[in-house]
């Protein structure tokens, strides 16, 4: 069977209804739940300015890392700065899903928001809607779920993969929301994934980690990193595998792999989602010394206004993203760079390549933008991925509460 919807996982039901959070009927409470507990790990932003949901969560996993059974997720109200109360909110979204689903005594619920920042949430919609999302969870409510924490996201965002662990068939699928105030630093928006691996807790930490760091670490929509930012990995171990015991080995390499796919892909379609966005940016650096060295420049480049709106305005001025690589805090010699826009090289060891300017809008025309810069300092890659700044992405911002 295809891999493609969380619910897709083994043992995973999922649902999203419409609790009077967003207008029109549209879904905006999300619940994911496994027949049997789950080892769970996490990411959470690292904004100082934390929403009550991720301080809520931090503190449960750091009490249960194996007993969780559910994620409920609301959207359009962040649960941020709203003190004592927003706290309260948090661990009561908890503990009704628990009552609604009759989990055992000390079965962990993760919870998650997402929407405007400072007001108190509706707990009377809210409460209603995880009850009525409880009645209808199904094998085939991934899709669902995923539309229902979505906000100013124009799609909803799902990956899934399979793959042979010493010949055991193990699953990997999740769905993810994110538009706007996307500048992950160890998480992203909201990203829930599913697995049926068997595995210990600190393998489960050491595979996430290595996966967020090349996926959810690597876009950028508009520099802003979210107070609500949570990646969250359930594994149920219902595949039966041999389980994973360390962070080592042709087993954990292979699910590391497929686990960073997935964040990957995710990741992919947040970026080229951002809001009011007409180009789809990917940006590789090579030889800039190390894995961090790569991604701090391309961050860089693709955190740029600058280097944004030339893309949208379909114009190859190079030196902007040269300039943005020159301020990223790495060092390098600029005599030894070489940058390409697609196929087409408009800087060679640091001096300018006559270009054809017609190739060059053609190039910036495509949905689909490409640009390479070589440091010229020895092996370190590292590929981030963005959009450009449109007259639209003004529009949905200065509107967004009203």
């Amino acid at each position: 069977m295809m891999v493609r919807f969380i619910t897709d996982v083994p043992g995973f039901r999922a649902a999203g209804v419409h609790a009077g959070l967003k207008p029109h009927g549209a879904p905006d409470v999300a619940l994911v739940v496994s027949e049997r507990p789950c080892v769970a790990a996490a990411t959470f932003t690292q904004n100082v300015v934390k929403a009550a949901p991720v301080l809520y969560d931090q503190a449960l996993l750091a009490q249960n890392r194996t007993a969780i059974w559910a994620v409920v997720i609301n959207s359009k109200n962040a649960n941020a700065v709203t003190g004592p109360q927003g706290l309260r909110d948090a661990e009561r979204m908890a503990q009704i899903t628990a009552e609604a689903l009759a989990l055992p005594h000390g079965a962990g619920v993760f919870v998650m928001s997402t929407g405007v920042i400072g007001v108190p949430l509706p707990m009377e919609k809210v409460e209603r809607g995880i009850r009525l999302a409880a009645q209808s969870l199904s094998p085939e409510g991934g899709p669902d779920a995923a539309r229902a924490m979505m906000t100013t996201d124009t799609r909803p965002k799902h990956s899934g993969l399979a793959v042979e662990l010493a010949g055991t068939r193990v699953s990997v699928a999740g769905m993810a929301k994110g538009a706007g105030m996307i500048h992950p630093n160890m998480a992203t928006m909201l990203a829930v994934i599913a697995t049926d691996v068997a595995v210990l807790p600190p393998v489960l930490d050491a595979a996430l980690h290595y996966a967020v760091e090349r996926s959810f670490n690597c876009i950028s929509v508009d520099g802003d990193t979210s107070t609500n930012d949570t990646c969250l990995v359930l594994a149920n171990g219902l595949a039966g595998n041999t389980p994973l015991q360390e962070a080592e080995g042709e087993a954990f390499a292979a699910f590391r792999d497929a686990l960073t796919a997935v964040c990957q892909d995710l990741a992919r379609q947040i970026a080229f989602d951002g809001e009011g966005a007409t180009k789809r940016v990917t940006i590789t650096v090579y030889n800039a010394g190390s894995f961090e060295a790569a991604r701090q420049v391309g961050r860089t480049i693709a955190t740029s206004p600058l280097v944004k709106t030339a893309l949208f305005g379909r114009d190859a001025n190079w030196g902007r993203v040269l300039a943005a690589a020159g301020r990223s805090g790495v060092a390098f010699d600029p005599q030894r760079t070489n940058l390409w826009f697609g196929d087409l090289q408009v800087l060679r060891h640091g001096l300018p390549v006559p270009f054809d300017e017609a190739r060059a809008l053609e190039i910036l025309s495509e949905r689909d933008i490409f640009i390479a810069l070589d440091l010229g300092k020895g092996p370190g890659q590292a590929t981030v991925w963005t959009c450009d700044f449109s007259y639209e992405y003004v529009t949905i911002n200065a509107e967004y509460r009203t």
